[in-house]
């Protein structure tokens, strides 16, 4: 293989990006189709993204939802009242501090996200057996190191140059 022009091997990354977020976007939107919540009514891509940062936090407060998904706080407060209206999401005050409210996911929305992780776990298993281990270890070490270089610039606020 050709070694490419750094701009050749961007433009390879960010379509090589596209079409794993499509496939990942495609295995969502056949779960969240009609399914889990009771009353049959589809998300947007943009709520199934909000129900996946309430399931990764603890205790999802509105700002909090509104960095996540770099929207304003009105616009997460609401989704997040959209989400209430269909059975997805509560709200509740915390435990810790009575005068915060938090977000959480109702019980049937925790089950079928629970579900649609475990679909994109397998989705990824299926990669990583179709690559090999070989590669899938070099993907892990590359994916490694872009954490890495995301991490320092984003705790060093620009570009990080390396």
């Amino acid at each position: 293989m050709l070694t490419k022009k750094p701009t050749e091997q961007a433009r390879f990354i960010a379509k090589a990006g596209r079409k794993l977020k499509d496939h990942i976007f495609s295995i969502q939107s056949g779960l969240h189709r009609g399914g889990g919540r009771g009353k049959g009514e589809e998300l947007s891509m943009a709520q199934v993204q909000m129900v996946m940062v309430v399931q990764a936090s603890t205790d999802a407060t509105i700002s909090h939802l509104a960095e996540k998904l770099k929207v304003s706080p009105p616009s997460a407060s609401c989704m997040v009242d959209r989400l209430v209206e269909k059975g997805v999401l509560l709200r509740e005050r915390s435990e810790q501090d009575r005068r915060k409210v938090v977000v959480r996911l109702s019980d049937s929305a925790a089950e079928h996200a629970g579900q649609m992780e475990t679909a994109v776990l397998a989705a990824f298993l299926d990669l990583v057996e179709k690559v090999g281990p070989e590669t899938a270890e070099k993907w892990c070490e590359v994916l490694e190191r872009i954490e890495q270089v995301l991490a320092a610039d984003i705790s060093g606020g620009g570009r990080n140059k390396e």
